[in-house]
């Protein structure tokens, strides 16, 4: 993946003051602030161990919890239609809105982290919280009062197994909970205490983020590859009580590892929450709606507050613009909002340039970011539906052996390892010399190029899913409804999706990171996580939509628990329709789109657009 460190201390303590004031006064200023970082510096970050004598520790806690959470979770549609007995539709809204509210929770996460508690503390809490989950999950397939009796896959075609009951789904419910409680806290603090080890100032430290980076994706690829084979095939063929324990047992060795290191790592101190700021400027700038703007070119010194970065903030500062030009008031300069010293009297009717400048960039955003939920719905459909049309088809490999149904995903992981390489090695280079752009191709062509081949999966898989459900029909193999077609002919769809992750997902990974500030990349982040919930909850309406909606007398919905009856490829259609219309407002708003201009390096800012006369605070 294309992910880019973030750097958190300040590089330099001058900058243009917000008022008026004598040589001697700005020294005098300038010394005392230059002393305060000092200080801050100090005593924020201790700098020592940590480095790479911390990471066996940080990296073996990322590598079990991840082979934990993504071993429990990556069969567990599978498990929830065949050992829980739910219909499809029921079993995808679980999974859907499950995976929405623990793609949203990391948001909370990120704030509770940064505001009060720091990672250190937030990643152990929530640790513990998904050891209780997975435990009590584990316990739904290990006690027999947990679950219905099992039943045989005729039973089960006949839809004669014994639903779960509200009392036993309750537990389950209450484990998932504890699995979103803890993805809260691990996903949005596990890449950047990692990050925290290491010294960004000196070229040993930016060395060892880098290698951080590239360690933890490998071990990530690898995670994945092992839980969508070895796992899934335990829980699909040995046993679903072996496949749950092995990565609850990966969860308990997690925290283990996580407390040994705890002398070793280095702990950042609490600075609070970017959100908290966010939220001043909308407050500043509605408190002064009725203040006019100053007229013609934008001039700093002495009109906008406009103070040097201090503490572990990022290395640059962002240039004022005029656009969203009403957010600006919250940066002017009344009587009595500064005082004496030059520290703002009240943060909610006074905010810096900085602050601004960083709502509109989420402002800018936004509409980029919704169109990326509608692309991202056709991912979603791989853990949901193509599983489900894996189990009604031929999964032998040779006489004896079973593809697991779960398993298929790694389809799409290994187009995306051959494609990755070809396109950054090969196709960029020779891009870059036709487009004179660094990447080859800009971060939204890409994510269009994602959403294009999204379109085009859900169409492939709609028309593969019709010849499987028509060979099925005429094939009634022994009434299991299972077609004689090998299980190879989802890999076309498989491919197309892998395509989609790579240019989309990446594009937009990408993309957040290189137009949000850099101390804000922790939100960009969670602002993709946040992406995947947005997708599974549509995936859920729409489910939910065409399940009651296309039911008739003459025949049942669209996606009934029987697929061979019902029609998942006018469902596939569907999606592809609205991925159609998605693409249309995406290439609209990104023509309007206009990219972040280039951040002002602290020690090097630029004063020329700056009033040749400063200006005193203005009157209300």
């Amino acid at each position: 993946m294309v992910v880019e460190g973030w750097f958190l201390r300040c590089r330099s303590c001058f900058s243009s003051s917000s008022l008026p004031e004598s040589s001697i006064d700005k020294e005098l200023k300038d010394e005392k602030i230059c002393k305060n970082l000092s200080d801050s510096s100090s005593t924020t970050i201790q700098k020592k161990p940590g480095g790479w004598r911390a990471m066996p520790f940080i990296l073996g806690n990322e590598t079990f919890e991840r082979l934990a959470a993504i071993g429990l979770l990556a069969n567990f549609m599978v498990y929830l239609t065949r050992e829980l007995h739910l219909d499809q539709v029921s079993a995808s809204n679980v999974l859907n809105i499950w995976s929405g509210i623990t793609n949203f929770a990391p948001l909370i996460g990120a704030f509770i982290s940064d505001a009060y508690v720091g990672r250190f503390k937030t990643i152990a809490f929530a640790s513990c919280s998904s050891f209780l989950g997975m435990l009590t999950v584990t316990l739904t397939a290990w006690l027999p009062e947990l679950h219905p009796p099992p039943c045989t896959p005729l039973q089960q075609a006949a839809g004669q197994c014994m639903k779960v009951s509200n009392a036993q789904l309750g537990i389950l419910v209450l484990g998932l909970g504890f699995l979103s409680i803890g993805t809260a806290g691990i996903r949005p603090c596990s890449i950047p205490f990692g990050v925290d080890q290491f010294d960004p100032t000196t070229d040993e430290g930016r060395k060892g983020i880098n290698s951080f980076f590239n360690w933890y994706y490998t071990t990530f690829t690898v995670v994945l590859i092992l839980t969508q084979t070895v796992v899934v095939y335990i829980q699909d063929s040995v046993s679903w009580k072996i496949g749950f324990a092995i990565p609850t047992l990966c969860m308990f060795c997690s925290i283990i590892l996580f407390f040994i290191g705890t002398k070793v790592y280095v702990h950042v101190k609490v600075e609070g929450s970017v959100f908290s700021g966010l939220a001043q400027v909308v407050v500043a700038a509605y408190k002064k709606h009725k203040i006019n703007l100053p007229v013609g070119e934008i001039k700093v010194d002495g009109i906008y507050y406009d103070p040097p970065l201090t503490g572990n903030i990022a290395f640059s500062k962002l240039p004022f613009t005029n656009q969203f030009r009403f957010l600006n008031k919250a940066a002017l300069i009344m009587e009595g909002e500064l005082s004496p010293d030059g520290t703002v009297v009240n943060k909610w009717r006074l905010c810096s340039i900085q602050q601004v400048e960083e709502l509109k960039c989420i402002i800018r955003i936004m509409p980029i970011w919704a169109a990326g939920i509608i692309s991202l719905t056709s991912i979603v459909q791989q853990g949901t539906f193509t599983v489900q049309q894996a189990l009604k088809m031929d999964r032998h490999l040779g006489p004896k052996f079973q593809i697991p149904a779960g398993s298929l995903g790694v389809i799409s992981l290994i187009t995306i390892g051959l494609w990755l390489p070809f396109y950054d090695r090969i196709l960029v280079p020779n891009l870059r010399k036709i487009t004179k752009i660094e990447g080859g191709i800009t971060q939204l062509q890409r994510i269009g190029i994602g959403t294009v081949f999204s379109i085009l999966s859900m169409v492939v898989a709609g028309l593969i899913e019709k010849m499987r459900r028509d060979s099925a029909n005429l094939n009634k193999n022994g009434g299991l409804g299972v077609a004689p077609l090998s299980v190879w002919w989802l890999a076309p769809q498989l491919i197309l999706m892998g395509f989609c992750e790579a240019f989309n997902i990446i594009g937009q990974i990408e993309f957040y990171n290189k137009e949000f500030p850099e101390h804000m990349r922790s939100i960009a982040n969670a602002l993709f996580s946040c992406s995947f919930a947005g997708a599974n909850y549509v995936s859920s309406l729409l489910v939910t939509i065409v399940h009651r909606s296309t039911e008739t007398k003459h025949r049942p919905d669209w996606l009934v628990n029987d697929i061979n009856a019902g029609r998942l490829d006018y469902f596939y259609f569907l999606i592809a329709g609205l991925c159609v219309l998605n693409l249309v407002y995406f290439v609209y708003v990104a023509r309007l789109y206009r990219y972040k201009t280039s951040s002002v390096p602290v020690e090097f800012e630029d004063k020329s657009h700056h009033a040749d006369v400063e200006l005193g605070p203005l009157k209300a």
